[in-house]
């Protein structure tokens, strides 16, 4: 759930995704669910010479379980948050084990 509450706060934020198929696509990050599918907008192919039969998309839907990365500008990546977060996660984690 980390990372799920994590991606929703970059919504409207522009990222990377690379699929496994080595595919990278560049968009505006419009929604994104617990399986981390993501919606991108206005998507823009890294390498359209390699690909040019992804040129004409402007958006598009990306299934979680084909992603290898997303890649997120540093500046939009609260590093205190993440890391309350993860203290939060492991504090009920050890929790539930007792």
């Amino acid at each position: 759930m980390i990372f799920y509450s994590f991606f929703k706060t970059l919504v409207g934020k522009e990222v990377a995704v690379e699929l496994k198929n080595d595919v990278v696509l560049t968009g505006t990050l419009h929604s994104v669910d617990q399986y981390l599918n993501v919606k991108l907008l206005n998507v823009k192919v890294v390498n359209p010479e390699q690909y040019p039969q992804l040129c004409s998309l402007q958006n598009t839907f990306v299934r979680g379980s084909v992603v290898r990365y997303i890649q997120i500008p540093s500046e939009h990546v609260d590093t205190e948050l993440l890391q309350e977060a993860c203290r939060k996660e492991n504090a009920n984690g050890a929790a539930t084990k007792k």
